[in-house]
């Protein structure tokens, strides 16, 4: 198993997917969103590039039990629901569907579309991932792809990344498994502190702490705190599996 980290969504090519298993991270805030919002009831989650995307949605899905969440270079879009994971908490999604829109985890998610098998990773549910990975794809290549920020690189992603990296290196048998450079590098970042810490330093940790979105931020760095597996469907929904 070889084992590399993507510094952003820019770096994904799509002719180099077939055959590779993906992990796309956006820890600030889409896929800890993702998780959050499935391991709490939702029953689907529906990742469009745009808000284009989402309003064609909902014209051509007049379904009440479809709602909608969002943001543009994080405002959140208007009549959407904030696209973070305790507010989707207090959205109640219970038995509800997501159709869901960000600047950058669900474009990643999109562009990913070709590889072998995509999961939505997060430091929310990254042992199960893990654990899932080793599991059913064990001589498998895994592209463990950071969101970034507008096709730069994102400091809470790349820890994010680390945290795979550690869980995969600390796993049994892992002398079977290569790191890269790039992968070596996240783990080195993982462990260089703890995730409140290095999140609430990133630039857009900052931008959340100016906004006194804080709690968010401080929300998403409980590592394991969900045990669900979310997968992208071939149909371009994403939901749990066994």
């Amino acid at each position: 198993m070889k084992i590399h980290v993507l510094l952003n969504k820019a770096e994904i090519n799509p002719a180099l997917l077939k055959n590779k298993v993906v992990i796309v991270l956006d820890i600030l805030f889409a896929t800890s969103s993702i998780v959050t919002a499935l391991a709490n009831g939702c029953r689907s989650i529906v990742p469009v590039r745009d808000v284009s995307q989402a309003l064609k949605f909902k014209e051509n899905t007049p379904d009440p039990s479809y709602l909608y969440s969002g943001e543009l270079n994080a405002d959140t879009l208007d009549g959407f629901i904030q696209p973070t994971p305790m507010a989707l908490l207090n959205a109640k999604l219970q038995d509800q569907h997501l159709v869901y829109c960000t600047t950058n985890g669900t474009v990643a998610l999109n562009d990913c579309i070709g590889a072998d098998k995509i999961y939505v990773g997060s430091l929310l549910n990254t042992q199960a991932v893990v654990d899932k990975i080793l599991l059913s794809h064990p001589h498998q290549t895994i592209l463990i792809v950071c969101a970034g920020s507008n096709n730069r690189f994102n400091l809470e992603d790349f820890y994010g990344a680390g945290a795979f990296v550690s869980s995969f290196s600390q796993a049994h048998n892992s002398a079977d498994r290569h790191f890269t450079d790039t992968a070596i590098a996240a783990q080195c970042v993982f462990d260089s502190g703890s995730a409140l810490e290095i999140l609430s330093n990133s630039r857009v940790g900052k931008m959340m702490i100016d906004r006194s979105w804080d709690h968010e931020t401080a929300f998403v760095t409980h590592h394991n705190r969900y045990n669900i597996i979310p997968v992208m469907q071939k149909d371009g929904t994403i939901r749990t599996e066994p």
